[in-house]
């Protein structure tokens, strides 16, 4: 399986801007820039989509590891905050809220750092992740 994704850019890396096409069009000129970078432009970032796709694939991979345990989460609300600083992604906080029925405290946080440790995104960063996980 490939995905794709495209990225343009014109200009200068102040002054510039680019758009983000993705094949499935859920982007789809969708602006970016450097004020939307570094500052509180209108568009988005890579920072920011680096955080979407950590959150979405942890709170997939969570759920598949908690249903092969014998559970049902009923909800997965992640919240992943990326750490962008001297010029590097240095950092990912996963903050997550999960309502599992059945499910004592002790395996829920062996489960969710297992997945952690193993969803795909994960894998495939080289810098620190970590993990702030409640059961409701």
């Amino acid at each position: 399986m490939k995905r794709k994704a495209n990225a343009v850019w014109n200009g200068t890396i102040k002054e510039g801007s680019g758009h983000l096409t993705t094949a499935s069009t859920v982007l789809n000129n969708t602006q970016y820039s450097f004020n939307s970078r570094f500052a509180d432009g209108v568009g988005t970032n890579p920072e920011e989509l680096l955080a979407a796709a950590h959150a979405g694939c942890f709170a997939m991979k969570l759920s598949l590891d908690l249903t092969e345990a014998g559970f049902t989460p009923e909800s997965l609300e992640v919240e992943s905050a990326i750490t962008f600083e001297d010029a590097k992604v240095a950092l990912s906080h996963l903050s997550l809220k999960a309502k599992v029925p059945g499910i004592g405290d002790g395996d829920f946080q062996e489960i969710a750092r297992k997945a952690k440790d193993t969803c795909p995104i994960s894998v495939a960063f080289s810098f620190p992740i970590e993990l702030e996980a409640v059961l409701l």
